[in-house]
C-alpha cells in the first residue's frame, strides 16, 4: 500500500480547436469575417451559444485519485470514460487517497492507515486462497486510488467545472477540476472567463 497523489496530463485535443468553433460560430451568424482573434468566441458564450463549443474536444489521462471520486465523475454523461477495472486488474500493493480532514488529526490519520492495511491483508488473503479478483475487490475501501482516460467536448469541459469547483463540491473533484482547468487554459478564449472567476479562490 502507497498513499498516492493526483496527476492530470492533457494527452490530446482537437487541433486548432477554437479556429474550427470560431468558424462553427461564423456560420451561424453569416459572418464573413477570418479573424482568428477569439472574440465571436466570448460573444457566444456569454449569449449562451455553447452548442458551438461541441466542435471541439480534448482528452485527459487521470491518474492518483479515489474510487470515490471516480464514482462521481462517471455520473457526467456526456463523454466517453475508460477506466481501470478492479475485476481484471489485481489490486495488490494499491495506492490511497487520504482526506485532508483525516490527514492533519495524527490519531484519526493513523486509524485510518491501519484500516487500508487491514483492507489490503484481506485483499492478498483472498487472492492467495484464490479468490477471483472481481470477487476479492469487495473489501477495498473508496480511498484505493485510481486512473482513466476520459474524453468530453469544450461545452461539457465547461458544464463539470463550473459545476465541480463550486465551494460546496467535495474537496478530491474540486481539485482535480481545478487541475483540469489549469490545462485547458491553452484554449483562454474558451475557458479564460471561469478561469477568472474559480481558480484565483481555489488555488
Amino acid at each position: 500500500m502507497f498513499i498516492d497523489k493526483l496527476n492530470v496530463k492533457l494527452i490530446e485535443k482537437t487541433p486548432f480547436a477554437e479556429q474550427l468553433i470560431e468558424k462553427a460560430a461564423r456560420v451561424c451568424y453569416n459572418s464573413g469575417d477570418n479573424r482568428n482573434d477569439g472574440i465571436i468566441i466570448k460573444r457566444c458564450i456569454k449569449k449562451g451559444h455553447l452548442s458551438v463549443l461541441e466542435h471541439a474536444s480534448a482528452t485527459f489521462h487521470i491518474k492518483g485519485v479515489s474510487r470515490a471520486l471516480s464514482h462521481q465523475f462517471v455520473r457526467h454523461r456526456l463523454m466517453v470514460v475508460s477506466q481501470k477495472s478492479q475485476r481484471y486488474v489485481d489490486e495488490s500493493g494499491f495506492g490511497v487517497i487520504v482526506p485532508p480532514e483525516i490527514m492533519k488529526n495524527k490519531e484519526m490519520y493513523q486509524h485510518f492507515i491501519k484500516y487500508m492495511q487491514l483492507a489490503e491483508s484481506a485483499y492478498k488473503l483472498y487472492r492467495e486462497n484464490e479468490i477471483r479478483k472481481e470477487d476479492a475487490r469487495f473489501c477495498l475501501p473508496n480511498a484505493v486510488s485510481t486512473e482513466f482516460m476520459f474524453t468530453a467536448n469544450f461545452r461539457e469541459l465547461r458544464h463539470i467545472i463550473q459545476l465541480r469547483t463550486d465551494k460546496d463540491a467535495q474537496w478530491e473533484i474540486r481539485q482535480l477540476c481545478v487541475e483540469l482547468l489549469r490545462e485547458l487554459m491553452i484554449f483562454p478564449n474558451c475557458f479564460g472567463d471561469i478561469w477568472e472567476k474559480i481558480a484565483p479562490k481555489q488555488i
